[in-house]
């Protein structure tokens, strides 16, 4: 029996959104990008969630092209009525009306998705912690309003408590991105300080803080590096000891080898996860619109047509059940 888990989503149960580094199941599509092993901000929260296993992750698909946040019924909705939504949308990233959709009108597209989920879930969660909308949030009021219930529990019912626990570990954590995102150190954040601190993956000042919280999700030895083991169980975890990996967990494991540990010594040090998680010079909403025009044109004229994109509707939104499409069920969108 194989168990894949999502070690990187950090999630506050008191509805407050952060940052998620989920790694979900490959499927079968073929990598066309070649060998890349996988990358947690490839998953990340503007987006975060691109190869698995060598291959195109179809969710991170859905998510680039709709938007993390608007997700909530799509997956119920029956083909016909999926694709005449898509064909709405479709209309509207063909932004000069030829009929076609360019490279460079879909990379916007995905785009704006990406800033629409950004600037919704900080509106949202910006309101939630200050109702009278003040220019600044502080410390103290945000840590009180989801830390708060750490404060009348004594030590012993903390420590044995999982929840609690885990409360306490994303408290700390929280602490440090809150300082590192407080740029004239007053503790309080304006909102746009609030912004880099919900989405650190947007914003350069806090690449460090992002690589650091990779490194601590990932070490589950606390060594200060990762391991091809750790690098794996990351993503895979194979509850039968006699049962072998499927060839996709064979391949990271190359991978690993190939592409991450550049000083060959088994490990991956902070400089070699950095390049893992940070590439230079890579622009995530370009290369998922190369993907999606790779997937759907089927004529190689390097643009596609409504046909062409309805034609490969599960590709742009899919059926499976995945947190994407409330864009498609606006409606007054639709």
């Amino acid at each position: 029996m194989v168990v894949l888990r999502l070690s990187f989503a950090l999630l506050l149960l008191l509805n407050v959104v952060f940052l998620a580094y989920g790694i979900p199941k490959p499927d079968d599509e073929e990598n066309i990008d070649g060998d890349i092993p996988h990358s947690p901000l490839d998953h990340d929260s503007d987006g975060e969630k691109h190869f698995e296993g060598g291959h195109h992750n179809k969710q991170y698909d859905h998510e680039a092209f709709l938007g993390e946040d608007e997700a909530k019924s799509f997956d119920q909705l029956p083909p016909e009525e999926s694709k005449r939504r898509l064909g709405l949308i479709v209309d509207r990233i063909d932004d000069d009306k030829d009929g076609f959709v360019t490279l460079s009108e879909l990379k916007r597209w995905i785009e704006y998705t990406q800033r629409r989920y950004i600037d919704e879930d900080v509106n949202r969660t910006w309101k939630m912690h200050n109702p009278d909308n003040n220019d600044t949030i502080s410390w103290e009021v945000y840590r009180d309003n989801v830390y708060g219930f750490l404060d009348t529990m004594d030590k012993e019912e903390i420590e044995n408590d999982e929840h609690s626990m885990s409360f306490k570990r994303l408290l700390k954590r929280d602490r440090r991105r809150w300082g590192v995102a407080d740029k004239d150190l007053d503790d309080k954040l304006t909102r746009e300080e609030f912004t880099a601190f919900l989405h650190p993956e947007d914003h350069p000042t806090m690449k460090d803080v992002v690589l650091t919280e990779t490194i601590e999700d990932i070490d589950t030895d606390g060594d200060g590096k990762i391991s091809v083991d750790e690098y794996i169980a990351d993503m895979y975890r194979n509850s039968e000891p006699n049962d072998e990996e499927p060839e996709w967990v064979k391949s990271e494991r190359e991978g690993f080898a190939k592409f991450r540990d550049i000083n060959g010594d088994g490990f991956l040090d902070r400089e070699e996860v950095r390049t893992w998680i940070v590439p230079k010079d890579f622009d995530h909403a370009e290369s998922e619109a190369k993907h999606l025009v790779f997937e759907a044109d089927t004529d190689d004229d390097e643009k596609l047509t409504k046909e062409e994109i309805l034609e490969k509707y599960d590709v742009f939104v899919g059926s499976q059940a995945t947190d994407f499409g409330e864009a498609l069920a606006r409606h007054d969108e639709f």
